[in-house]
């Protein structure tokens, strides 16, 4: 038997060739971020979002923005050696919060029954995938996720 494949394998497959890919490849920069700038600022400048090879920092002080400014060109070319691709082409430094993310706390969902459509659009979506394993779990995610949200009126 084949080992397991991680999760983000299994995404990065499914989201080859869509517009959903370079989303995925983008948010392995919160993966990375400690590692990649150091402990000293990272504990003072957060990533905040991507867009178009832009990422946004949110910086503790102007202070820190001042010094980050100088060290953009280093940042940049650390996080894309790390990512493995040049993803980064920018970084805009603002004013912001700069704690790490607390780890979130599991909520419980109320799940609903699917509507025939949605378990067609799910059948329709998995389909496309060959490998039967992978098939069933990206149905059985697509399905908790549908679940999850309220019913489209």
């Amino acid at each position: 038997m084949r080992r397991p494949s991680a999760v983000s394998d299994l995404l990065a497959a499914v989201f080859r060739g869509k517009p959903a890919e370079m989303r995925l490849k983008e948010s392995g920069i919160w993966q990375i971020w400690d590692v990649a700038v150091g402990k000293q600022i990272a504990s003072r400048a957060r990533p905040a979002s991507v867009r178009d090879g832009v990422l946004v920092v949110d910086v503790a002080s102007s202070s820190w923005m001042q010094q980050l400014n100088f060290l953009k060109k280093g940042i940049i070319e650390n996080l894309n050696a790390r990512l493995g691709e040049n993803l980064i082409h920018d970084i805009r430094l603002r004013a912001g919060k700069t704690e790490p993310p607390a780890p979130r706390e599991k909520r419980q969902v109320k799940k609903r029954p699917l509507s025939p459509e949605e378990t067609r659009v799910i059948e329709e979506a998995a389909a496309a995938l060959e490998d039967h394993e992978l098939r069933e779990a990206f149905a059985e995610l697509l399905a908790k996720h549908l679940q999850s949200r309220s019913p489209e009126l």
